[in-house]
C-alpha cells in the first residue's frame, strides 16, 4: 500500500522550485525532485500517493519513495523541507577517489603538450607526457590513461 507523500511548501519555496523545473537548466536529478517536492505539497487541492506522484512524473516510485533518504539520510520528507529544502534537491557527495589532474596539472600538461617535444622526437605521446610531468614533479604518479582523459577533455589536438 502506497503512503501518501506530502510537504508543506511556503510560497517562496513553492516559486523558487516552479522557476527551477521551468526553466530545465539544472541537473536532471534535482529538477526530478524539485517536481516531487511540488508534487508532495500539501497546500495543494489533490495529494496523491507516492506510486501516483512516480505514474505521472514517469519515474519508479523507489525514487519517490527514496527522497528522503537522498536529502537527510534517513529523515522524513517533511523534515528534510522544514530543515533544508534544498537538500532534497541535491545529492550527498558519491563514494570514489577524487581526480589526480586538478587544474593546476591540467594547465601545465597542457602547456607541456603544446612545447617542442624532447629531443629526438618528432611528437609528444601521452606516455612521454606522464614521464615528463613525473620528471618535473608536477604530479608523484599517474597513469598514461588519465593524462590522455584530461587532454581529451581540453579539446587539444596534438596534430595541429
Amino acid at each position: 500500500m502506497s503512503q501518501k507523500l506530502f510537504v508543506r511548501l511556503s510560497e517562496e519555496e513553492r516559486t523558487a522550485l516552479e522557476k527551477m523545473t521551468r526553466s530545465g537548466t539544472g541537473k536532471a536529478r534535482e529538477i526530478t525532485r524539485a517536481r516531487i517536492l511540488l508534487m508532495a505539497d500539501r497546500n495543494q487541492a489533490a495529494l496523491k500517493t507516492q506510486e501516483q506522484s512516480a505514474h505521472a512524473l514517469g519515474i519508479s516510485p523507489v525514487t519517490v519513495r527514496l527522497l528522503p533518504f537522498v536529502a537527510c539520510a534517513g529523515a522524513s520528507l517533511n523534515k528534510a523541507v522544514k530543515r533544508r529544502l534544498w537538500s532534497a534537491r541535491g545529492e550527498r557527495p558519491r563514494p570514489g577517489q577524487r581526480p589526480k589532474i586538478t587544474g593546476e596539472i591540467e594547465a601545465r600538461l597542457v602547456t607541456l603538450a603544446c612545447s617542442e617535444p624532447p629531443e629526438g622526437k618528432s611528437r609528444w605521446t601521452v606516455r612521454l607526457l606522464r614521464d615528463e610531468l613525473i620528471r618535473l614533479e608536477v604530479i608523484p604518479d599517474i597513469s598514461h590513461v588519465a593524462v590522455h582523459q584530461a587532454l581529451k577533455k581540453t579539446n587539444l589536438s596534438r596534430g595541429a
